[in-house]
This record gives C-alpha cells, sequence and structure tokens, in this order.
C-alpha cells in the first residue's frame, strides 16, 4: 500500500480557510486524482474553495503546470517558421478563427490551431468546418504537421493527450457550478494552448452579453491573468479586449458562418469582421516578433489568403467546391415599423441559433448544419416597415415558434435618440 505525501481533506481545507497550495500540493492533488485516489466528491470540493477563495498567480501557473504534464506536448522544431496562435473566449457569429488563421499564414506564419464545439448559444469551430463535406477534425501530430506544411496552417481537434487532467476535471466543473472561477477558466484554456507547443498566442476576450465574461473588468482580470500564465510559462502572450454586445457579422450558424467567411476571403464580407480579422492577425505578428510578409489587409484582397483556405480544407479532406448543406425550412422576419433598429442582443441572437438546432445542450448532442440565424440590419441603422429583418433556418419546422419568441426580446425598432450605446469593437488590449 502506498502512502501518500498529503491528505486531500488537509488540502481542502487549506484552500477553504483562504490558504495557498504549494505546487508540490498542487502536483499531488491532480495527480492523486487522475489515479483515483482523490474522488469526485474530493475534488468537487476543492474546486468550489478555489471559486470562492481565489488563487495566488503562483498557484493558478502551477496548476496550469499541472494540467500540462499530465499529459504530452507538442513539438513543432521541424517547422520553418514561427508558430503563432489565437484563442477566443467565445461568443455569437464568431467565426473570425476562420477567416484569420489564413490570414496569418498567407502573410508568413504557421498556425497550429486546437479548436474545439459549441455548447450553449456559443458557436464551436469544428461545427463550422464539419458543415463543409467530408472535412475531418480528427489528426494525430503528423497529419497536423503534414496540413501546416502544405497550407502554413491548420484547424483540428486537440488531441486526448493534451492536458487530461484538464478535460477530466472540466465535466466536473460543468456540473458542480464552477465553471465561472477565473483562475480555473485561464489554468483550463492556457494549459491546452502551452501544451500545443506555439511559440506565441493571442487571445480574443469577449465582453458583453453574448460573452462568457460580461463586464469589462471580468474580462480584463480575465485576460491579465491568462497573459500572465503564457508569458512565465515561455509562450509570448497578449490579450484583446473586443466586444460581444452585438453578434459578429451577419449570421450566427455552422453553415452559415462558412459561407461568410468564404465572402470575408473573397475580399468581401461584413466590416466588423473583416475589422477584428485584420486586428488579430496585426496582434498576432506584433506578439509573435516577426514582420509579416504583406499587410494582412492585402491578403484578402489578392487571393492569398484564399489559396491557404482551399489548400488546408482540401489537405483535411474537405470539398472545398460542394454546396453547403442549407435547412430544410426559412422563416422571415420583417420590420413591424420604420424607424432605427435600437439595439441587437448578442445573446438573445446567440440563443436563437442554438434553438433552432445550430448549436448543443449537452456536449453529446448533434447539431444542423444548416441552422441559424441572419440578420440584414445592425444596431443604429434605418430601417422601413415590411423590409426583412431576419431569416431562421432550421431542419425541424417545430423549432421556429420558442425561437421567434426569443428572437423577439433581443431587437427594437425607434427613434434615432433610442440607439442604445454599443461597445467599441476593440476595446482595449492588455500584454
Amino acid at each position: 500500500m502506498t502512502i501518500e505525501p498529503f491528505s486531500a481533506v488537509d488540502l481542502i481545507a487549506q484552500k477553504r480557510d483562504q490558504g495557498q497550495l504549494t505546487k508540490s500540493e498542487i502536483d499531488w492533488f491532480i495527480g492523486a486524482y487522475l489515479r483515483d485516489v482523490v474522488a469526485d466528491e474530493q475534488m468537487s470540493a476543492m474546486l468550489m474553495a478555489i471559486l470562492l477563495n481565489g488563487m495566488a498567480s503562483e498557484e493558478i501557473s502551477n496548476l496550469t503546470n499541472a494540467y500540462i504534464e499530465s499529459g504530452n506536448k507538442m513539438d513543432w522544431s521541424e517547422l520553418t517558421k514561427i508558430t503563432a496562435d489565437k484563442h477566443s473566449t467565445g461568443g455569437v457569429g464568431d467565426k473570425i478563427t476562420l477567416p484569420l488563421v489564413c490570414v496569418a499564414a498567407a502573410c508568413g506564419l504557421m498556425v497550429p490551431q486546437l479548436s474545439g464545439r459549441g455548447l450553449g448559444h456559443t458557436g464551436g469551430t469544428l461545427d463550422k468546418l464539419e458543415s463543409i463535406p467530408g472535412w475531418q477534425a480528427n489528426l494525430n501530430q503528423a497529419q497536423m504537421l503534414e496540413v501546416m506544411q502544405a497550407a502554413g496552417a491548420v484547424i483540428c481537434a486537440a488531441n486526448e493527450s493534451l492536458a487530461p487532467a484538464d478535460r477530466r476535471i472540466y465535466a466536473l466543473r460543468d456540473v458542480t457550478a464552477t465553471v465561472e472561477s477565473i483562475p480555473l477558466i485561464a489554468a483550463s484554456i492556457m494549459s491546452k494552448k502551452i501544451a500545443e507547443g506555439t511559440s506565441s498566442l493571442v487571445l480574443d476576450v469577449k465582453v458583453g452579453s453574448g460573452a462568457f465574461m460580461k463586464s469589462a473588468d471580468r474580462a480584463r482580470e480575465l485576460a491579465k491573468t491568462m497573459v500572465d500564465i503564457g508569458n512565465s510559462a515561455g509562450v509570448k502572450t497578449s490579450a484583446l479586449l473586443t466586444a460581444m454586445d452585438v453578434p459578429l457579422g451577419h449570421s450566427a450558424g455552422n453553415a452559415l458562418e462558412v459561407k461568410e467567411t468564404l465572402e470575408v476571403l473573397a475580399g468581401g464580407g461584413p466590416a466588423d469582421v473583416i475589422e477584428l480579422t485584420i486586428a488579430l492577425a496585426r496582434e498576432m505578428f506584433a506578439t509573435a516578433g516577426v514582420i509579416p510578409e504583406k499587410d494582412p489587409e492585402t491578403s484578402l484582397q489578392d487571393g492569398s489568403a484564399m489559396d491557404v483556405w482551399r489548400t488546408m480544407i482540401t489537405a483535411q479532406g474537405g470539398q472545398v467546391d460542394a454546396p453547403l448543406p442549407q435547412a430544410r425550412y426559412s422563416h422571415t422576419v420583417k420590420a413591424d415599423k420604420s424607424g432605427y433598429l435600437t439595439n441587437l442582443d448578442a445573446l438573445a441572437v446567440g440563443t436563437t441559433a442554438w434553438l433552432l438546432g445550430a448549436g448543443r445542450a449537452r456536449k453529446e448532442d448533434q447539431v444542423q448544419a444548416g441552422a441559424g440565424v441572419t440578420w440584414h440590419a445592425i444596431p443604429g441603422q434605418q430601417v422601413v416597415e415590411g423590409q426583412e429583418l431576419f431569416g431562421l433556418h432550421t431542419d425541424d419546422e417545430s423549432r421556429l415558434p420558442q425561437a421567434l419568441g426569443v428572437l423577439a426580446d433581443g431587437f427594437a425598432i425607434g427613434t434615432k435618440e433610442e440607439i442604445q450605446p454599443r461597445l467599441p469593437l476593440i476595446i482595449e488590449r492588455v500584454s
């Protein structure tokens, strides 16, 4: 029988009483949990103690490192260019990863982008790409390397060998109301990004009703925590706080967002999607300390970003010229009067898309590739009675009434004076 160096109960009590845990105590607690020496209920108690009492920066770094050391780390030393990555904390209509990796690669970076699937009202990058016929999310490191050497970028699912402690603990956080803890969020995100082996990282931390962080103060705290973890681990890291009070672009839904991505890569598309893509691309080069081979904006105009897209999607089995899935049913919402669109709430739009089938309530749920919402006006724009404002798309017509009810509470038409103030698209930089 192995004699353990620590007692789970003692460490839980220490954190409960606002004490700090040492590196060796954190390493043991995480390792013992994976060995089933620490039980689920004990880990749940520790997570709640962390949520209530927080962690010092050294504790957060040690927790992140314990997550990393629980699995494997990727190595990109074979690549001839600098690797850089971007992570978004999630939002509505947030398809930015799709054009961004193409722009960054077209301008001289290598981008190993490990992404996830959506849950609730926020969309998932892998769900969007899986709407492309034939596209494969699951690649091993050798396959990732092949795609990056061909295209300069790859987007795929995280290997289960990366930070397995985080994966197991996240499942507990989900059912114990401890998801909102900034130390736990930061350790979860950064452990996977550091284990991914990238040289530099830009974080897109969303703020607003459609974001995980509703206030700029909370978003700033999370951004600073993650930037400190990355830089102390030797990964050059910076963050932009960006707006998610209003959804991005003009669509929320998997195939709908791929269609919008193609518009951006073809030199068109919504102004906010273009602006944020270019800003994050420039931030990726600045953080990596690399001079771009061309201005990121140029890559959208000269077709080089589109070339990366076509090569990357094809290399992962995707049929780049195949038609994207379309929902069986569509419903149009028209303006019932003339005036100005005074607001468009990101959370309401995201929830509408989710109710239509674009998202999932549980990790095992299936999503509808063609489901979602499109909108044809943004807050502040003048509209006229009878004008088409929204399109709702779903494979299941019975979903429409509830979705319409949620959407109706998420926008209003009124006078110019009633237009609600919006957050700036890019709020601030944290480095």
